[in-house]
């Protein structure tokens, strides 16, 4: 009996001891980790402004006379060329004076040729004869007066462009000055967008107006607009309130996609000389700021505070905090503590990205 409790204590520590090196290994095998280095390239990143649309011209169709509206010829959202009829207030009465006006302005040429007859027998004085031919001019102004009064009962496009939202229906009575609609030239739009002081005068001391680079247009869907912007005017001077500075970005529009009033990004493209690069997935946040571990020749994880200068696709641009010789950890950061020794292999950061960029691919 007593052999037999030997032998089953024996065959306990056995088997505790074989637990003990399986988990031994496994806790190598887990403690092996990727790190891998900064690299250093010129690049292109993007820095992004709040941005407002506008066409190029917008401007609000009123009323001219009164009167009820007697016709709309066209539909919302619906394109005009320049001189088409788009309303007409109904008429009558400015038909009628402009009949009176007419009529008038024949009579009183009439008594002007009569007097010019008679004047030139010198049975009239000169006096009388300019008296009926200023009576000629007056009688001819108001005729004018009641054509134009007459035109502004039809309303027409000033420019080829989209109608906007009906803000009257037919039959309703117009006053003078009512506004009917909106009429927008989306064949070129204007982005504005508000620049920083400080990022103004980095712009404006290394290139001049005409040499600044071509901006991309970021859309409410995240998409980029097809056709790239041209930076065309700059505002006289800055918003006290916000430090800022106004741009206006030109952008083709011919197939219409971007209307008056939409919002987006505009993406000013700027060349980095040199720029420190790491994954994205080698930063870890503690209070809204950003660590990497770097790690030392002996294994020591050492946590480290770093400033991101840009972002890009899976990548951070670095201002500060590590450099190009730093080992920095890519994997496990949850896994490990500051100050803890690791085993590790290093791998390139051009595979870390290659291996980035066919995952996002896929």
């Amino acid at each position: 009996m007593k052999s037999r409790i030997l032998m089953g204590m024996g065959l306990a520590a056995l088997l505790l001891h074989a637990s003990c090196e399986s988990n031994h290994h496994g806790g190598e095998e887990a403690g092996t980790f990727l790190v891998t280095s900064p690299i250093e390239k010129d690049t292109l990143i993007y820095k992004e402004y709040v941005s407002q649309v506008h066409s190029i011209q917008h401007i609000e169709l009123r009323a001219l006379e009164k009167g009820y509206l007697e016709k709309i010829y066209l539909d919302e959202g619906q394109r005009v060329k320049k001189g088409q009829l788009m309303f007409k207030i109904m008429p009558l009465i400015y038909q009628a004076e402009m009949e009176k006006a007419k009529a008038e302005a024949n009579f009183v040429e009439i008594e002007y040729l009569n007097t010019k007859s008679l004047a030139d027998s010198n049975i009239v004085s000169a006096n009388e004869l300019a008296l009926a031919k200023a009576k000629l001019a007056k009688a001819n102004a108001e005729l004018n007066l009641a054509n134009a009064h007459l035109g502004f009962t039809e309303i027409r496009a000033p420019f080829d462009g989209i109608m906007g939202r009906f803000q009257v229906r037919l039959g309703s009575m117009l006053e003078e000055g009512e506004l009917l609609t909106t009429l927008s030239d989306n064949s070129n739009m204007w982005v504005y967008f508000n620049v920083p002081e400080a990022e103004y005068l980095d712009l404006v001391t290394s290139n001049s107006l005409e040499n600044l680079p071509k901006v991309v247009f970021q859309m409410a869907n995240s998409r980029n607009f097809p056709n790239p912007g041209i930076i065309e005017t700059i505002e006289s001077d800055f918003n006290n309130e916000t430090g800022n500075i106004a741009f206006r970005a030109t952008f083709p529009n011919e197939k219409s996609i971007l209307r008056h009033g939409e919002t987006g990004n505009i993406k000013m493209p700027i060349p980095l000389t040199q720029a420190l690069i790491i994954p994205q997935k080698a930063t870890f946040e503690i209070l809204d700021k950003k660590y990497v571990y770097v790690v030392t020749e002996d294994g020591t994880v050492q946590s480290r505070e770093i400033h991101i200068l840009a972002e890009m696709p899976h990548l951070f641009v670095v201002k500060d905090g590590i450099t190009a010789q730093d080992k920095i950890l890519i994997e496990g950061l949850r896994k490990v503590e500051n100050n803890q020794k690791i085993k590790f292999d290093f791998v390139s950061q051009e595979k870390v990205i290659a291996g980035l960029n066919k995952l996002h691919a896929e």
